[in-house]
């Protein structure tokens, strides 16, 4: 698909129910019959090399220019990478290069003759730069990218699972057989219970992004799915002890501290009853 056609099912699905009334939309495909792109002019949303923008300012045409060029970055890498799924970890440099530009044509003077932010963004009813830029954010932040990336690299805590995952990997793949994965499970198994504890720490943390979570489930999925491999309920018996302990420690501190007050008030009583038994033996010696 041309990033032309993009462009307008991405208009039409977006602004539809803006242009036509409920129930008076048309499916996709019976739209692109009734549109000849090859006749469509394209000048006024600057989106066509031979036609170029309608207005009187190089500069705003340039922003334009730039504008279509990083959009059409961004959408080639998101859909290479759309499956498995690799879009932050692969196209953060597009997002962030198209975001940038965004800025730039958003933040143009209002007072200036060089208008481009109403030119651009507001001077027809499509909008299709805002249209774009809605799309791309909503993209980004369902994927939670900003966990695992910065606007120039990659962050720490994914570096370093991506390093325990291609270490885990590496014995899955030195130690499978066809048809027998027995190895796998036995010498992969202290990799992959790391791994998993990576992972489980970064949940905890909000470090996680959509590229982690489908690169984690395909793992779990070819050990516990391909290799048959399954963690022994023995390995569990330490966290249950220490989760029991964790339970009953308040029961055990409670009763501990009844069981030393009761005993601190008998010792408290008994040189009570030993003056008393010291005092009447000498009133019987005086009266004697």
């Amino acid at each position: 698909m041309r990033f032309t056609d993009f462009i307008i099912l991405a208009v039409h699905i977006g602004i539809s129910k803006a242009l036509q009334p409920d129930g008076l939309r048309l499916p996709v495909a019976e739209w692109r019959q009734r549109v000849s792109l090859s006749e469509l002019s394209l000048s006024a949303t600057g989106f066509s090399d031979s036609s170029p923008l309608s207005i009187d300012d190089s500069h705003c045409q340039a922003l334009s220019e730039n504008f279509t060029q990083k959009c059409n970055a961004f959408v080639n890498c998101t859909l290479r990478y759309a499956q498995p799924v690799g879009v932050c970890l692969n196209c953060y440099k597009e997002f962030y290069d198209y975001k940038s530009l965004y800025g730039i044509i958003s933040s143009q003077d209002k007072g200036s003759t060089d208008n481009c932010s109403q030119i651009l963004l507001k001077s027809d009813r499509l909008q299709v730069f805002v249209v774009f830029n809605d799309f791309f954010h909503m993209l980004w932040e369902e994927s939670e990218c900003e966990n695992c990336v910065s606007d120039t690299e990659i962050k720490n805590d994914t570096l370093y699972f991506l390093n325990v995952l291609q270490i885990t990997k590496s014995c899955f793949d030195t130690y499978q057989q066809p048809g027998n994965y027995s190895d796998v499970c036995k010498q992969c198994k202290e990799n992959y219970s790391h791994l998993n504890e990576v992972y489980n720490k970064m949940g905890k943390n909000s470090t996680l992004c959509i590229d982690i979570e489908d690169m984690m489930n395909m793992t779990r999925k070819m050990w516990s799915k391909t290799f048959n491999c399954s963690f022994s309920r023995l390995e569990a018996v330490p966290v249950i002890a220490v989760s029991s302990f964790m339970l009953f420690l308040p029961i055990i501190f409670y009763l501990s501290s009844f069981l030393h007050s009761e005993q601190k008030k008998r010792k408290l009583i008994l040189p009570k009853r030993a003056a008393s038994s010291s005092n009447l033996m000498n009133i019987q010696e005086k009266n004697s």
